[in-house]
């Protein structure tokens, strides 16, 4: 059988899988900076055999292995990009980029079900064909290094999903899935819950007006004093939000003055709104930008506001993770199988995909640590990793024999919240904005946002 075929082969390599992973978290890159790692698994995709089709101005790649038999397109993404932690001990030292959200194990796994589905025989008896994603910038950081590849023209969205998705990258696939890695220790093999926020991506620049601190500060604005009382007004709100709306919002400063002794003119605010749902999301996002205008105008400031929407909420689909309860059944046994009704406020642009076609986002077990934290390390790669790659390959054998039939089902009984990525995309233009947050009058009033 196709199943037994696969996981021999994902075993026989697994020292090579295994060093995989480990090459991968040795060298660190954050989004749409991964040009070592895509060089890297360029070479070791193309020793199988296989045909990519790389992004080519930004890191990244896919690749097609089609059974021969028509079927359904299903899939499979690895995640490129690190996080920037200084502080972690085994950061590039220069650049501090960690794997400390696993997505080397994702990568590493991958490779392994490329190696699975190209083993002879592995095909046998299914139908359709399956895309293996290898996809940038999931982490939502570096914005301004973002926002700069998008003024130049060379991206047009965030995150690296979405910005294959608008690329055409992934037309004609039908449904889709991943597998991360988590240090959860509720985790005994795989986990499943029902889905996690979206998010706005936020950005305020508060503009005031310069002057010497010491000797003559009623001559200036206070651009700091601003964004401070901006984010007193915003923590303010928080009891508003619905609990059921699991609304997060976590601003930092990120330019905060250049001189003590001078009033700060510009200061620099980021953050995420995440929500449950799309309406929920916009709906605290505009409070926010309002309570961020009143308080720019009650010190006399400018203040500049940049939405974007980041990722959309993930709604696993029940039938995909029908079918991860039975193949995780099989492999971890049915302790090693967590599925939950719960919900995790974290983002993933997993989430765009789940609102265009069916999707599961699915944790396994193998790290231990904070998720993107210092202490975030990979203890047990061949549970992540080597048996990451069997579960994942064991799937797509699940999905797509006896003529696909599993697959068609879910495609037949698919709920989405679009009907297509041009849906999904006009709603994402529409509320994609930057606007003045306080425009000052010629009579000394002042019209705030909201």
């Amino acid at each position: 059988m196709a199943k037994e075929i696969m996981c021999a082969k994902i075993e026989s390599i697994k020292d090579e899988i295994l060093g995989v992973e480990r090459h991968i978290w040795k060298n660190p890159e954050p989004g749409y900076r991964e040009w070592k790692t895509h060089k890297y698994l360029k070479e070791k995709y193309e020793a199988l055999g296989l045909e990519l089709h790389e992004a080519g101005d930004i890191p990244g790649f896919y690749t097609d292995i089609d059974t021969g038999r028509e079927g359904p397109k299903v899939a499979i993404f690895g995640e490129l990009d690190s996080l920037i932690i200084p502080t972690h001990p085994e950061c590039d030292k220069e650049t501090g980029a960690v794997h400390a959200c696993g997505h080397n194990c994702q990568s590493a796994a991958l490779y392994g079900v490329a190696a699975a589905l190209t083993a002879p025989g592995a095909l046998d008896g299914l139908s359709g064909s399956i895309r293996l994603v290898a996809v940038p910038a999931e982490e939502s950081i570096e914005l301004d290094f973002r926002k700069d590849l998008k003024d130049k023209g060379i991206i047009k969205y965030y995150s690296g999903k979405v910005e294959f998705l608008h690329r055409g990258y992934l037309d004609g696939v039908d449904m889709c899935f991943m597998v991360h890695v988590t240090a959860n220790d509720a985790v005994k093999g795989i986990e499943c819950n029902a889905g996690s926020n979206g998010c706005m991506v936020k950005s305020a620049e508060f503009l005031g007006k310069s002057a010497h601190a010491g000797g003559s500060p009623h001559r200036g604005i206070n651009a700091l004093y601003a964004a401070n009382t901006a984010l007193t007004a915003a923590n303010a709100l928080r009891e508003t939000f619905r609990d059921d709306d699991h609304i997060r919002f976590h601003p930092i400063i990120t330019e905060g003055g250049t001189a003590v002794n001078a009033i700060p003119e510009k200061v620099k605010v980021e953050s995420f709104v995440r929500g449950a749902t799309v309406d929920a999301i916009l709906q605290a996002n505009k409070k926010i930008n309002r309570a961020f205008s009143a308080s720019a105008a009650a010190i006399g400031c400018k203040v500049k506001l940049n939405d974007i929407l980041g990722y959309a909420p993930l709604n696993n689909d029940k039938n995909l993770v029908s079918a991860l309860k039975q193949v995780g059944t099989e492999l971890f046994t049915e302790a090693g199988v967590l599925v939950t009704d719960g919900w995790s406020s974290g983002s993933t642009d997993m989430g765009d995909m789940s609102a265009v076609m069916p999707a599961i986002h699915p944790h396994i077990k193998g790290a231990v640590g904070n998720g993107h934290g210092s202490n975030f390390y990979i203890t047990d790669p061949e549970f992540a990793v080597v048996k990451g790659a069997a579960f994942q390959a064991c799937m797509v054998e699940y999905l797509l024999k006896d003529n696909a039939a599993y697959a068609k089902k879910i495609i037949a009984e698919k709920k989405t919240l679009f009907k297509t990525k041009e849906d999904y995309f006009a709603m994402v233009e529409e509320n994609n904005k930057s606007f003045d947050g306080v425009v000052y009058n010629s009579d000394g009033s002042a019209t705030i946002y909201g």
